[in-house]
């Protein structure tokens, strides 16, 4: 196992650009990684488990839980759709000697980066066009039209904040980038 006491890696990308594809393929590389489940004040989608996929409140418990300065960031996502890092789950992977990975949204991503500094690798996972991210969120048949406009709007603006990220990762080619991202963690974790 390599060298990954109290390291982040932040995967943060546009809603369907593949991050988590990537970060899913990372966890499966023995490279000492451990995900971050993220809390959000929204319902959970079919097949996802409260605890695995997400931590899910209600939006007066995620309130309740920024009052008690129970995590490291969050963020009001869109109306009343919260999303944050609790820093119990941060805790809890450091103590069992791993590396945490966060498959977070890019204002996550730069919040995360800020508060971890050198600690931290924060990767941008770059869409080939926004054409091709709205094919994908189309063929995910998981959101409604108007949800599917929101999201390509967002994704034009998150675009503009690659620049904050430490690399960026294209994603046009899906093999491609799991493997240069397995490269450039490992990289991170042997410093």
């Amino acid at each position: 196992m390599m060298d990954s006491k109290n390291k982040c890696i932040i995967f943060s990308a546009p809603s369907g650009a593949g991050k988590t594809t990537i970060v899913r393929h990372l966890l499966k590389q023995n490279l000492g990684l451990e995900f971050s489940v993220s809390a959000c004040s929204r319902s959970p989608r079919k097949n996802e488990r409260d605890g695995v996929d997400y931590h899910f409140f209600s939006v007066e418990e995620f309130r309740s839980k920024i009052e008690s300065d129970d995590f490291v960031e969050w963020e009001e996502v869109y109306a009343g759709m919260f999303y944050g890092t609790l820093k119990s789950e941060i805790e809890r992977i450091w103590s069992e000697g791993k590396a945490v990975i966060f498959d977070v949204d890019v204002e996550g991503g730069i919040n995360l980066k800020k508060q971890f500094g050198d600690q931290a690798l924060a990767v941008f996972v770059e869409p080939p066009s926004i054409e091709v991210l709205e094919e994908r969120l189309r063929s995910r048949s998981t959101d409604p039209e108007e949800k599917i406009r929101i999201r390509l709007a967002k994704a034009k603006q998150e675009m503009t904040r690659a620049i904050y990220f430490d690399r960026t990762l294209r994603n046009d080619d899906l093999e491609r980038a799991c493997d240069e991202a397995v490269e450039v963690v490992r990289e991170f974790l042997q410093k």
